[in-house]
């Protein structure tokens, strides 16, 4: 009994801060965050695939119900960022909900989520600026843009943006938060020259049929679109960083998930209405939309468009990602040697290296395209957590302070954890057998390690 005590221990809510970190960012630098993150890889390349595999025209609907099933979640997020707080996103809200052993399951998920998504969009990154060379007549060698394992040594673009973002991170929080305030600037103005070239060029028989592949596409295209969502949660993780986070944070969730589900619904409508659908499942369907129409210059700036968007993505991920760990390692789950601060820039700068060197080498020489499926998993299984810590948190602490309620509880709560159950089930069985061994490595490690050096544990044995 005492054993289980401690593994379902849960962490008392505390508003007071954790760390040295510097308090700095706003509600508009929380939602700039947010939607650097959000927009990215689904708006330049996953809606065409996801339009012309799975939903056609209809794709609109795909982003309005995941939209909505990412909704309901971040409602929950909200909720307990607000009340909860804390740099660990759901891994807190877990511990303080469900104890400490279901908070180290999400948490080192999380890390997986954070990272591989880092890595795998800066691979992606890479790809763009390939092509961008290309057309400019020099090729980069496909020995310094490929891992061995596709015929090259190593991929250096890939290795050098993991490395620039690392030195940004390095900086200082606010630095990094300029950083992404002026490319989300840059891509959200390349989205709306995109958005009045392809106004003009509208074709209503391009959405005939609106629904070649029936409802069930427009369910099987919110699966694999999600991907494009992911990201809004890592607002949570800069909760030790914010200067009101009780209110800025809620802001910062819902704002930037709204303002992206309305993007994307606009991209993809003009998208499928500019050209057929069955055209688009290429790397660049934006891009080569505007091209096989003859706008080859807007082509281009939209193709630097996405090599901006992209790299907010890598920014926001490997930010998140240190702020997991650091909240991990601040319970004493994880090596606390690593999480020291930094007295000029007040970052971690010990963990970006360490967290940074590690990405470097899997983003140089590993093919994680594969791996990458597993991203989905983790972020809808953190998800399911938080809706369920809503519930968990309103039944045994009713009278903590709730800055922000998610209205309609438990209904709310309750829908999200169904449409994340529901999208989870339609994931192929590999990417569950990769979730399963990732999570299982990870019990291993709570128990022969964190267990024993967990904050917790340290306390229990106090006499």
């Amino acid at each position: 009994m005492v054993f289980l005590k401690k593994l379902f221990h849960t962490k008392p809510i505390t508003h007071t801060q954790t760390s040295t970190l510097k308090r700095c960012l706003t509600a508009t630098d929380l939602t700039l965050l947010g939607i650097g993150t959000i927009i990215g890889a689904g708006i330049f390349v996953l809606t065409g695939i996801a339009a012309a595999t799975q939903a056609g025209p209809a794709i609109i609907f795909s982003y309005l119900l995941a939209g909505l099933a990412c909704g309901f979640s971040a409602l929950a997020y909200a909720e307990l960022a607000s009340s909860v707080g804390g740099c660990g996103s759901a891994y807190g809200y877990a511990y303080a909900g469900m104890g400490e052993l279901i908070a180290w399951i999400i948490g080192w998920d999380l890390l997986l989520e954070y990272g591989m998504d880092a890595a795998a969009v800066a691979i992606g990154w890479s790809a763009y600026v390939q092509d961008a060379f290309i057309a400019l007549g020099v090729p980069l060698p496909d020995e310094l843009t490929k891992d061995p394992f596709h015929g090259g040594i190593f991929n250096l673009p890939a290795v050098i943006i993991v490395g620039v973002i690392g030195c940004i991170l390095s900086l200082g929080v606010k630095e990094s938060a300029k950083a992404n305030k002026i490319i989300v600037a840059i891509k959200l103005t390349v989205i709306a020259i995109f958005i009045f070239v392809a106004a003009f060029h509208f074709n209503v028989d391009n959405w005939k049929p609106f629904f070649p592949f029936g409802v069930q596409g427009v369910v099987n295209g919110a699966g694999l679109i999600f991907f494009a969502y992911i990201g809004f949660d890592a607002v949570s993780t800069a909760a030790d960083e914010a200067v009101n986070p009780q209110k800025d944070l809620p802001k910062g969730i819902i704002a930037s998930l709204l303002i992206c589900t309305v993007i994307y619904i606009i991209v993809a409508g003009l998208l499928t209405g500019m050209t057929n659908y069955s055209t688009l499942n290429v790397s660049s369907p934006v891009a080569s939309a505007l091209i096989n129409l003859g706008h080859h210059f807007v082509g281009e700036i939209l193709a630097l468009g996405a090599i901006a968007g992209l790299t907010t993505v890598v920014l926001v991920m490997f930010y998140g990602l240190t702020r997991v760990f650091l909240a991990m390692a601040n319970d004493g789950l994880l090596p606390s040697s690593l999480t020291k601060i930094h007295k000029e820039s007040q970052t971690p700068r010990r963990l970006i290296l360490v967290l940074g060197s590690i990405m470097a080498v899997t983003v140089g020489l590993v093919p994680i395209n594969d791996i990458a499926q597993i991203v989905n998993i983790g972020t809808l299984a953190a998800f399911v957590v938080v809706c369920a810590g809503v519930l968990i948190l309103r039944y045994t602490k009713p009278d903590m302070p709730r800055p922000f309620k998610t209205p309609f509880s438990p209904i709310i709560p309750i829908l999200g954890i169904l449409f994340c159950c529901y999208l989870m089930s339609s994931l192929p069985l590999t990417t569950w057998i990769s979730f399963s061994i990732w999570t299982a490595s990870g019990l291993v490690i709570y128990f022969l390690y964190s267990r024993r050096y967990s904050l917790s544990s340290k306390l229990s044995t106090q006499p």
